[in-house]
């Protein structure tokens, strides 16, 4: 088994973009060959062996993509982007680590490289999704529409689940559950997170 995870919107891949992805894999010689095979001028494909970590990020970092979204839509700037972003990119770490992954990961392409294109380009659906919700929409509403899988609402509510069963606080992730599942209002939610205690980083 191998898992294909990455900064990769599919409508660039079939415009010939120049795209670099990771493919992670226990087998080195299946990542290897994988990797061999994939690759063009246009298509770079690295290799792993941390293939949770590459699963890990590739979920989670549809949820925090709702959250930034939902951030831009509220017009809150880009200093809260980032630090939403920053702090996202600190719970998809943790968790994984949690589940056996490899910190390092979260510091490549399936990691942050994946994370910081889902948040901030417009072809991501999770993120206009999250600019839906701070307009006003629901869920339901954005669904009908745009007639498309939105990944982080599974993911959200999975985390949700797995978070509580493994005693992590994903504060960020919670909240974008409570605003997606529970009608939270986004304003208040980000009122939330920003009175939330003090901490070491």
């Amino acid at each position: 088994m191998a898992v294909i995870s990455g900064p990769s919107f599919a409508v660039e891949v079939a415009n010939k973009k120049p795209t670099a992805v990771t493919i992670a894999s226990s087998s080195r010689s299946f990542r290897n060959q994988i990797a061999r095979d994939l690759s063009s001028q246009n298509f770079r494909v690295y290799t792993s062996d941390d293939v949770i970590g590459s699963e890990i990020g590739g979920a989670i970092k549809n949820i925090i993509a709702i959250g930034a979204g939902i951030s831009d839509g509220l017009n809150y700037g880009e200093n809260a982007k980032i630090a939403l972003i920053t702090r996202g990119l600190h719970e998809i770490q943790k968790l994984g680590v949690a589940l056996g992954a490899k910190k390092e990961t979260f510091s490549g392409l399936s990691g942050a490289g994946d994370l910081f294109l889902t948040c901030t380009s417009n072809l991501s659906r999770n993120r206009r999704l999250g600019l839906a919700l701070a307009d006003g929409s629901s869920f339901s509403e954005f669904e009908s529409k745009t007639l498309q899988v939105v990944e982080g609402v599974k993911a959200s509510e999975a985390v949700h689940k797995l978070s509580k069963k493994m005693s992590i606080s994903m504060p960020i992730c919670e909240i974008i559950y409570q605003i997606l599942f529970h009608q939270l209002d986004p304003k208040k939610a980000a009122n939330m997170l920003m009175s939330r205690d003090l901490q070491d980083e």
